[in-house]
């Protein structure tokens, strides 16, 4: 029997090597047709009596990517068409359809025959599922092999069996924090929690795996043998009491009640273990129907899934321009952000010239590179040759004719105009005719700094964000004459460092900066009014954003603060900047010196470690202390939302950003925008323009003038439009094939 994406083979000992390898595909997902085939599969293996176990593998670096976004897409598309017509119908859909890739795993490890998953490479989601239903697990001993269920991650949970598996095999406490953070696992930890047997060589993968059911690998699941016994004990037992309560808590804590999909898991682990395996999937089933109809799963699965791997895939990148193999890039500036573009660059493979206004600035610059790279040693993340390559790929200098030869020069100096236009002349004066000339600023207009060019369209912007080397986006901001070919240089530039690019058009701040400003000022505005700092602070992580606004301002440092503030004024004048937001600035800088974490003082103190940094208290003291009583916690939280996705919204009408993809995904990636909305825009959306708009109106009588909704969002709330149908992507790239 032959299939378009499995090869069966068996062997003289009677076990039949099942491979993976999707054609047309750098890797496997599950798709209706894939099911499909590992079904018959299945039937095939046992129903041959020559055929005595499987083993399953891929032909591919990993082995599968879990499930096809496509399916997850659809799946939701025909639930709200049938929900249209008939809500508990739809329903019904929904739980039928989520339950069929569990049946088909639960069909695999009962059919009788021992079957092993052969792990070489990594293994996420569904596909670790489908392994952890395989009666034997073996992974390859490789940096490359990495599993996980990271379901919730994008506002779902692994609902093919793997709340009911994964602690039935591992201790609870090492299972719901897998299951609830969605962490990769290396073999070693997998193993060590119990999930998978052996680790082999990757030459002897196979080998190993065959070895299993050579040795009379039984074809029966532990949970499915007579007297199995919990790993962790009886959910009602001492053990029980002293895990569940706190694990409760715990999630709680984490997630401030924001993700449901975390809820579900705990809700599927602890009744799922109450019940024989079969009434647990079913268990699963329930709670992932219900999930799945919730607004957090549908942003979520479409900004963190669908939009993000369209956008990683080059979504924005123009057509017609042939992608670029960079050869040998420049960057100018050595300093804290140009080093971390170096490193970034040299970690890719990339090799890259470093230049600063003295070799000791370069080398210095350099050394960052390697004490980045040797803590990654340090940590068992990289190897001692892995830093040797990467150091090697590193050239510093001070001389300007070592960027000849590169295929793009990406500028990181000191942010004053003019220290730009000398760098960008020297740049030009070596640089071949077609080399790309970016620059990383995140005040000064691009269209500005092209005037220092003399190829304005091979001028763009290169916005990365501090430390380069954690930070997954980097906006690119185009220039009036930017053409389309700089464009693709910088996109496919952005991609090869594996990260996330953002296609934004000219202003002051862009749209991150924008937005992120809109965050600050709106703490400074309610420390203003007298509430309490450790309030503010919680009400914005209550709210969903990662780090409070006070702690972002320090990192970024209060000092900076002031200086854009002041810089604003000069611009715009003095009706640009709150006059009493200016003052507390003045007063945080000038008259008690607090700069931010860089000088261990800011809104919060930065005692010496071990100790953790806590709020300054001076701070109540600055301005009369309203009773937190009499403070609406909820309120605060949606003036955080609410200011910045009004300030998402301006960018939008404003023609900044264009796609709504790259506004929420750039809002979660750039600043942890609440992650559970899906983005700045999907919380518009989720709730819907008029609902929105009139939240703002509610906020805008009590607090002022920066939540006046804008022209553009009251025409959305009276024709009911979101903004994936106003500035519809999809149709927009439809329409350029049609052309």
């Amino acid at each position: 029997m032959s299939y378009t994406n499995f090869t069966v083979e068996t062997d003289a000992d009677g076990i039949a090597l099942v491979t993976w390898d999707m054609p047309e595909k750098s890797m496997n997902v599950f798709t209706e047709e894939v099911m499909e085939e590992l079904d018959k599969i299945i039937d095939q293996v046992a129903g041959d009596a020559a055929i005595k176990g499987a083993v399953i593998t891929s032909g591919k670096d990993s082995f599968s990517g879990g499930a096809d976004l496509t399916m997850l897409k659809r799946m939701l598309t025909l639930f709200h068409e049938e929900e249209a017509k008939d809500h508990d119908k739809a329903v019904k859909l929904l739980f039928d359809t989520a339950g069929r890739m569990g049946a088909l795993f639960r069909k695999l490890e009962t059919s009788g025959k021992p079957w092993v998953s052969a792990i070489n490479g990594t293994c996420m989601g569904g596909a670790f599922e489908m392994s952890l239903s395989c009666h034997g697990r073996v992974a390859a001993d490789s940096d490359k092999v990495k599993m996980a269920l990271p379901e919730v991650k994008v506002g779902i949970f692994p609902g093919a069996g793997g709340t009911q598996r994964v602690p039935r095999l591992a201790d609870p406490q090492s299972a719901l924090q897998m299951l609830t953070s969605g962490q990769n696992l290396s073999p070693q930890k997998a193993k060590g929690m119990g999930l998978i047997h052996e680790i082999a060589e990757p030459a002897k993968l196979i080998e190993t795996a065959k070895a299993m059911i050579k040795n009379g690998l039984k074809p029966v699941q532990p949970w499915d043998e007579k007297g199995f016994k919990l790993p962790g004990g009886p959910v009602y037992s001492a053990a029980g009491a002293n895990l569940w309560p706190p694990a409760i808590a715990i999630l709680r804590r984490e997630t401030y009640g924001n993700y449901p999909a975390a809820s579900a898991i705990l809700k599927c682990v602890y009744e799922g273990l109450l019940v024989p395996f079969d009434t647990g999937l079913r268990i699963e089933q329930r709670y992932f129907t219900e999930i799945m109809q919730t607004t957090e799963a549908a942003m979520m699965i479409r900004s963190l899934f669908v939009s993000l791997q369209e956008l990683n895939k080059g979504a924005r990148r123009p057509e017609g321009v042939a992608p670029t193999k960079f050869k040998k890039i420049g960057v100018l500036g050595a300093g804290f952000m140009g080093a971390g573009i170096a490193y970034v660059t040299a970690k890719a493979g990339i090799p890259v010239v470093l230049l600063d206004r003295d070799m000791e600035s370069a080398a210095k610059g350099k050394a960052h590179s390697e004490s980045l790279i040797s803590d990654q040693v340090k940590k068992g993340r990289a190897k001692a040759e892995d830093k040797d390559r990467l150091l090697s790929l590193i050239t510093p200098t001070a001389d300007y004719a070592d960027l000849d030869g590169c295929d793009l020069v990406v500028e990181a100096v000191f942010e004053d105009s003019e220290v730009k236009k000398g760098a960008t002349e020297k740049a030009e004066a070596v640089l071949k005719p077609a080399a790309v000339f970016a620059s990383n600023t995140s005040t000064i207009p691009i269209t500005a700094l092209a005037q220092n060019s003399k190829r304005p369209k091979n001028f763009i912007g290169v916005h990365f964000f501090s430390p380069v080397d954690k930070m997954l986006l980097v906006e690119i901001i185009l220039g009036k004459k930017t053409g389309d070919r700089a464009l693709a240089v910088a996109i496919d530039y952005v991609r090869a460092i594996k990260k996330t690019p953002i296609v934004v058009n000219d202003t002051r701040g862009f749209y991150v900066n924008r937005c992120v400003l809109r965050y600050m000022s709106e703490a400074f505005k309610m420390l203003i009014e007298g509430v309490p700092a450790p309030m503010i602070e919680n009400a914005a992580r209550a709210a969903g954003m990662p780090v409070g606004p006070l702690a972002l301002t320090d990192e970024t440092a209060v000092d900076l603060a002031q200086k854009i503030m002041k810089q604003t004024i000069r611009d715009l004048g003095e009706k640009a900047v709150d006059p009493e937001q200016m003052k507390l600035i003045n007063t945080m800088v000038d008259d008690h010196g607090r700069f931010g974490r860089k000088n261990g003082k800011g809104f919060y103190d930065y005692p010496a470690k071990p100790a953790k940094k806590k709020l300054w208290p001076g701070l109540k003291d600055l301005y009369k202390q309203r009773n937190p009583d009499k403070i609406d916690f909820e309120e605060l939280k949606q003036r955080f939302l609410v200011v910045i996705a009004l300030e998402a919204a301006r960018v939008m009408e404003e023609g900044i950003v264009t796609d709504p993809r790259e506004a929420d995904v750039g809002s979660i990636l750039a600043f942890g925008f609440a992650p559970y909305t899906g983005g700045t825009l999907s919380y518009i959306d989720g709730m819907g323009a008029q609902k929105f708009v009139k939240l703002a109106k509610s906020l805008q009588k009590k607090y002022g003038a920066e939540f006046k909704a804008p022209k553009l969002l009251h025409d959305m709330a009276e024709k009911g439009e979101t903004f994936y149908e106003r500035f519809d992507p999809y149709a927009k790239a439809e329409a350029k094939k049609a052309a």
